[in-house]
Formats: C-alpha cells, structure tokens, sequence
C-alpha cells in the first residue's frame, strides 16, 4: 500500500530535487556560465533551511526550564511582597496610608507582570531572531540571481558593441532558456523562504517571507517581459523543443 503524499505542506526534500536538477540543466545548456554556481550555491542553501527549520522548530527544553524557574520565583516573589505590604497595613491606619501601600503593591505586580512576560517570550524572540537571519540570506541570494540576468538585454541583440559592452553571445533560444532557468531558481527560492512561514507561525516572519516572495515575483516578472521582447523580435513565439528532440538531446531541457 503506497503512503498518500502531503500536498498541503512544502516539501523541502521535493524542493532540493528540482534546484540539483536545474543546476544539471544549466551546466549541460551552459556549461561555463557562473549561473550554475549560484545555483549550487541556492542547494547548499536549502540542505541547510531544512536543517534550521528542524531546529528552531524542535522544543528547547533547557530554555523552557530556565524560563519556568524564573517564572515560579517570581511568583513567588509577587506572592511574598503582598503579604508583607498587606500584614504591614493595620486596621488603625489612615486612608491614606492603606491607598499609599495599595499603589506600591500595584507598581511591583506591573513590574513583575512585565517581567515575567519578557522571561516567557525569550524561546519565541529567540526563534524569531534565527529565522529572519537565515531568512535575509535568501534575500542576498535572489540580488545575486538578478544581477546574472541583468546585462541579458533583449533589446541590444545585434546592436553595435563597445570594448565595455558584456557579453551577449546567446542565440535567441539561449536567451530564453537562460532567463527561464533565472525565474526557476527565483521562483525555487521564495519556496525556500516559506518554510519558515510554514514552521514558524510568527507575524514578523510571515510578514518577511512575504516580502520576499513579493521580490522574487517582481523580479520574475520583469525576465518574463525579457522574454515577450526575445519572442516579439523574433516574430514568432520561441518553439519549444519536441519529444525527438528531447530524447536526441537531453540538454534541450
């Protein structure tokens, strides 16, 4: 009996698969492209989200029983100034001087309120911290994508070069497939960044992955409008190589 997959969770496993097998596709279409080493670079990124996810995720008990501690002593604490302040006020006591302990118990029941809360949060700040740290790295990453596709301009195809102009030897189909493997890796790697939103249902990381699915898709957007220009000037959408062509040349892909 085969296990049903989960399709209402991301598969980091699923994820790593199709980055190891663009970074195959990009070093067979270009095989000194650097592209490719980004790409390996976006694999090792994601063997080690999935490592970091386990871990933030998983319970850290020895904080947890730091934080029990400290919470119980001041309870404890709480419990032991109210007596004092309420066993120091006698029935003989003016108003004022009962309202005077009453205002003194207030101010340190909010001062060990705020106490406690900042001891209680420490596990999930320090999660949080984690998390928006690996998750700038993924910000660096997709900068770094879109610098490659950069200088591949479209629209400067059989232009006239100078001694600074970049490189630009790709046929129109090279064009088109180097700027797909871009919007892959980009698309591949908002993926990444949602593991964390996935793992950790905090608004401020939510929020971030949200940002950066935002970029990548902006981005992508903008390579797509790169290649409607490599179809239009063409005059004619870019054929997609068929089955034969496929089988023949695997690097068609």
């Amino acid at each position: 009996m085969t296990t049903r997959r989960n399709y209402r969770a991301l598969d980091a496993g699923r994820i790593i698969e199709s980055l190891e097998l663009l970074v195959r596709r990009i070093e067979e279409r270009f095989p000194r492209a650097g592209l490719a080493d980004v790409c390996r670079e976006l694999v090792d990124l994601a063997k080690e989200t999935t490592v970091k996810t386990r871990k933030i995720t998983r319970p850290h008990l020895f904080l947890r029983f730091i934080i029990w501690v400290a919470i119980t002593a001041g309870l404890g604490l709480l419990i032991a100034v109210a007596q004092l302040i309420f066993s120091g006020t006698k029935a003989t006591d003016d108003l004022y001087g009962t309202l005077q302990g009453i205002d003194s118990g207030f101010n340190i029941v909010v001062l060990m309120g705020a106490t406690l809360f900042f001891v209680s949060s420490l596990e999930t700040r320090w999660k949080q911290r984690s998390a928006l740290k690996a998750i700038h790295e993924f910000r660096s990453i997709v900068h770094v994508i879109d610098m490659h596709q950069l200088t591949k301009d479209p629209s400067m195809m059989g232009a006239a070069r100078t001694s600074s102009s970049p490189d630009r030897d790709l046929t129109p189909f090279e064009l088109v497939r180097y700027l797909d493997y871009c919007s892959e890796m980009l698309s591949l790697t908002a993926k990444l960044a949602s593991l964390y939103a996935e793992k950790l249902s905090d608004p401020v990381i939510i929020d971030t992955v949200g940002d950066i699915e935002r970029l990548t898709s902006d981005l992508s957007g903008k390579i797509w409008q790169k290649i409607t220009i490599v179809q239009s000037l063409e005059g004619r959408d870019i054929p997609l190589p068929s089955v034969e062509q496929l089988i023949n040349n695997p690097t068609a892909s």
